[in-house]
């Protein structure tokens, strides 16, 4: 592969103590999350898989449950993105659950975070992104055209013994970008660009019921949405890759929007993923004959189309400098 890759889906975390991590760990057992080790992220071996995988660039994310913890990470993010600003991106974390705090933390964004963009989840503290009290952060993000990633809630719990994290987040992503459609915030703000985790979730493999019954008169449809303008706002979503470099989630996603909306993701950083898993997903893309050689290589790169901050940085990296 010689497209350098640029990996929109990365999580991150500010240094924690032992006693924090297993404290943790503790926690993720009782959702059934039942990893062998505590989670344990830091830029050093972060930056070393990257080298050993190709990954020119991460975006890093991560929308911890509290606010304080929320403007801890992303002060963290911005320091790491400062100390390595051709290595990593920043997309600042919103509380979604308090419409003030999210606009005070996209000015923070603008001003002394630098951040590249934003991360939402789809569900917070019970405010799913439809919600009418979040029109002020939506107008806001539509005035910068800003780049918006949203990811499912991984602090839910576990369903009929599974992790959440197994099924259920799909489900809740596609519950929320449907909540979004019909509020008609993508219809207000068709500059924010929304680029959704895990492939979308279950929503690529529903779209077509959503087009099928989402119009019929029985169906809540306060905005009046069209079958066309529904086929028109669900094509314009973007999808990252994470976990999804099998045939299934590809073809439904190439079904409900094209390749050139499909940007790669990994998901590094989250307790859930592993280097065998990532590089699951990176062979299947790499070798799917749902793509072209020329699309896969927009895959690889296709980040830097809607983070113009991050992609100013990257081609420094890249262009010799001369004396």
């Amino acid at each position: 592969m010689t497209t350098p890759v640029v990996d929109i889906h990365a999580h991150f975390s500010p240094p924690t103590t032992q006693d924090q991590r297993e404290a943790l760990w503790k926690l993720m057992h009782s959702a059934h999350i039942l990893t062998s080790e505590p989670p344990h992220w830091t830029p050093e071996a972060t930056l070393d898989v990257m080298d050993r995988t190709g990954v020119a660039m991460q975006i890093l994310s991560s929308v911890p449950p509290s606010r304080e913890a929320l403007r801890a990470f992303n002060d963290y993010g911005a320091t790491l993105v400062a100390e390595h600003p051709t290595r990593f991106g920043l997309l600042a974390a919103l509380p979604t659950d308090d419409p003030d705090a999210c606009l005070t933390e996209i000015s923070r964004a603008d001003g002394e975070l630098g951040a590249d963009g934003f991360a939402v989840l789809a569900e917070y503290h019970g405010v799913w992104l439809g919600d009418a009290r979040l029109e002020p952060v939506w107008a806001a993000l539509d005035r910068r055209g800003a780049t918006v990633f949203v990811h499912p809630n991984p602090f839910a719990p576990p369903t009929l013994s599974r992790p959440s994290i197994l099924l259920d987040v799909a489900l809740e992503t596609a519950r929320s970008v449907t909540d979004l459609l019909y509020a008609g915030v993508l219809r207000r703000h068709p500059r924010v660009r929304l680029v959704i985790a895990h492939c979308g979730g279950a929503l690529p493999a529903l779209a077509g019921r959503l087009l099928t019954l989402g119009t019929e008169t029985w169906v809540p449809n306060p905005n009046q949405l069209t079958r066309d303008e529904l086929r028109t706002q669900l094509a314009g979503l973007y999808l990252d890759t994470a976990a999804s470099g099998e045939p299934q989630p590809l073809a439904a996603a190439l079904a409900m929007t094209s390749a050139d909306h499909l940007i790669y993701g990994s998901d590094w950083g989250a307790p859930c993923t592993t280097e065998t898993t990532m590089q699951a997903t990176r062979h299947g893309l790499a070798n799917t004959p749902l793509l072209t050689d020329v699309q896969r290589e927009t895959i690889w790169r296709n980040a830097l189309n809607l983070l113009p901050t991050a992609a100013k940085r990257v081609a420094e990296q890249q262009t010799p400098h001369t004396a």
